[in-house]
């Protein structure tokens, strides 16, 4: 599983990102996403003080999202949007890690609360979904209002469900803003083949731990529940069952087969323009890499694919380098 790209000319590697070795003792694919939850590393971005931003939602909801603007020198390389994955916030430990990555290196950052999470939580009525583009176009369209400065170049990186809502967006509405460049890290491209991994026995503790977190951001909505809802949350006893009695339903899809296929950034990748890096593990517990081998992937000059044997899911923790490697390749992408 060599990383490969398509869009990158000459020997098909980015720079300073030619291949990824796991740090000791982090070896496996497990050990891999689980390290930043069990060492909690810290990292710091006081020196890039937050502005709280609240970005109105455009479909008569009167939802808002809350995003932080980290601004870098005066002259920034660009503005870097980050957008979460499922049942994380801006306040995630990868999301941090990032954003201080591209501050250090001259770029401003704005991290992104998706709808209902984190901070975007008492302002919402509703929640984010794989497939909810829009929001993030209306959030781009606010910061644009709002006076942020996307003249040195606007890049988007994404991460798990994040990156896959991402991927759906630069499909259907990318050309219509000055998007640089994009980066997905760990999306589940093909939703329903990440729902049965999850859901197999060796990933047992990872799937009820991510049921937990779902049903408690859908509790912990505003908005006043009816018994209906509250009891299809409460009962929903598997992240399929979850999908089916409560993303389906909220959403207008028949089920969650229809959302899972309305929704998969696999369908979305031959509509994408904009120059678009993915980055996915062979050993990612979560998402078979078989949904990426079995794109046809020269056919779309803008993506390119670095699919490496080890990783894990948003993961990446390499030898050499202390900053994640998906923050180098997304790097020496952007230059």
């Amino acid at each position: 599983m060599a990383g490969r790209c398509v869009s990158v000319p000459a020997d098909g590697r980015l720079p300073h990102t030619a291949s990824f070795r796991p740090r000791f003792p982090w070896l496996g694919g497990d050990l891999q996403t689980l390290r930043n939850f069990l060492i909690r590393p810290n990292h710091d971005l006081d020196p890039w003080p937050a502005e709280r931003l609240e970005l109105a939602l455009d479909d008569g909801s009167g939802d808002r999202l809350v995003a932080s603007l980290h601004r870098s020198a005066p002259s920034a390389r660009g503005l870097v949007v980050l957008l979460h994955g499922l049942t994380g916030s801006a306040d995630s430990l990868y999301v941090r890690a990032s954003a201080a990555f591209f501050l250090a290196r001259g770029y401003s950052v704005v991290r992104l609360n998706l709808r209902g999470a984190g901070e975007s939580r008492p302002l919402c009525g509703d929640q984010y979904h794989a497939g909810r583009s829009g929001d993030l176009r209306d959030a781009l369209l606010e910061l644009r209002e709002a006076g942020v400065d996307f003249g040195a170049g606007l890049y988007l990186m994404g991460y798990s469900l994040g990156a896959n809502l991402l991927l759906r967006f630069l499909a259907e509405e990318g050309t219509a803003f000055p998007v640089t460049a994009a980066v997905s890290v760990s999306a589940p491209i093909d939703l329903k083949a990440a729902q049965v991994c999850l859901m197999q026995p060796r990933n047992w503790v990872y799937h009820r731990y991510l049921l937990g977190q779902m049903r408690a951001e859908a509790l912990a909505t505003p908005r006043d529940l009816s018994p209906a809802e509250r009891a299809a949350i409460v009962s929903a006893d598997s992240v399929y069952a979850y999908d089916e009695q409560v993303i389906a339903p909220r959403n207008s899809f028949a089920g969650a087969d229809d959302y899972y296929r309305q929704c998969s950034g696999l369908r979305f990748l031959p509509a994408i323009k904009t120059p678009t890096l993915l980055v996915h593990a062979g050993d990612d517990p979560w998402i078979p890499a078989e949904t990426y081998e079995s794109f046809d992937w020269p056919a779309n000059p803008a993506l390119c694919l670095r699919l490496t044997a080890a990783g894990g899911h948003v993961g990446f923790h390499g030898r050499d380098r202390a900053a994640a490697w998906h923050d180098l390749a997304a790097e020496a992408f952007f230059s």
